[in-house]
């Protein structure tokens, strides 16, 4: 009975350390995906420190490509001392992923404040051409997240660029791409996207958090599922003399 409690937890665990390779390269695309993207709405917000979630989850998908490694090769040859390794570095990343998960609830909170107060000043560097960063980052937000202006397109008539254009018109990002010829005009203003940017970009910024805070939470639950199974094998290994001897004699348990 005892033994085969071991070669079920010792199958589980070598299940769960193909699943940690699988669990790495998902949590290093999802640091990746949030780098990227926050890449196009960094304009938006000024602490570089919400992208801390983001490289601390990096880091653990990388640092489960070696506890896959660990843990295979120390099931597989028995190993008490790889066993023990593999379980301590295993509980390192539980607890880094929880710091992840609690640092995604702190900045996913504080989006909303840090958009609001430098999305005017991003709005006010606007200068329409595509050789300007803040320029090029409005036009990006307006044609994906399909709004215009900060609360609707009203809001560029109090901008810098609008007021030195005298053209009456907002950027033809502002324009619905179901309307053809669309200059921006403000003579007609059903060509034009309706919401405002920053309730959108606070949501795709709070969204990204979530999605890192989950993927945290997912992977922290297999870790722990792992680190358990792990214990399990420690524990039969070294009160099953059954299982002592069929090792020592090296026939397959």
């Amino acid at each position: 009975m005892g033994q085969c409690g071991v070669i079920s937890s010792k199958t589980v665990l070598v299940f769960l350390n193909l699943i940690f390779w699988a669990a790495a390269g998902i949590l290093c695309y999802t640091g990746a995906y949030v780098f990227i993207t926050y890449d196009d709405y960094d304009h938006f917000f000024e602490d570089i420190y919400t992208f801390i979630p983001a490289m601390v989850i990096i880091a653990v998908g990388t640092l489960l490509f070696v506890i896959g490694f660990i843990g295979c090769c120390a099931t597989i040859r028995e190993s008490r001392c790889g066993l023990v390794t593999f379980s301590a570095v295993l509980l390192l990343v539980f607890a880094t992923e929880v710091v992840v998960v609690v640092l995604g609830y702190i900045y996913r909170a504080k989006v909303e404040a840090v958009v609001n107060h430098s999305i005017q000043k991003v709005y006010n560097e606007y200068k329409g051409t595509n050789t300007d960063a803040p320029s090029r980052a409005i036009d990006y937000v307006q044609r994906q997240l399909h709004c215009c202006g900060i609360h609707n397109y009203s809001d560029w008539m109090n901008t810098h660029w609008f007021i030195e254009s005298k053209n009456n018109s907002v950027p033809v990002s502002c324009c619905k791409p179901t309307i053809s010829n669309c200059t921006g005009t403000l003579m007609r203003p059903g060509d034009l996207y309706p919401e405002g940017c920053e309730v959108l970009v606070v949501k795709k910024l709070k969204d990204i958090m979530l999605y890192v805070i989950l993927a945290a939470l997912t992977f922290a639950a297999i870790q722990m599922l792992g680190l358990l199974c792990a214990c399990v094998v420690l524990c039969r290994r070294g009160h099953d003399p059954a299982y002592e001897l069929l090792v020592s004699t090296g026939i397959d348990a």
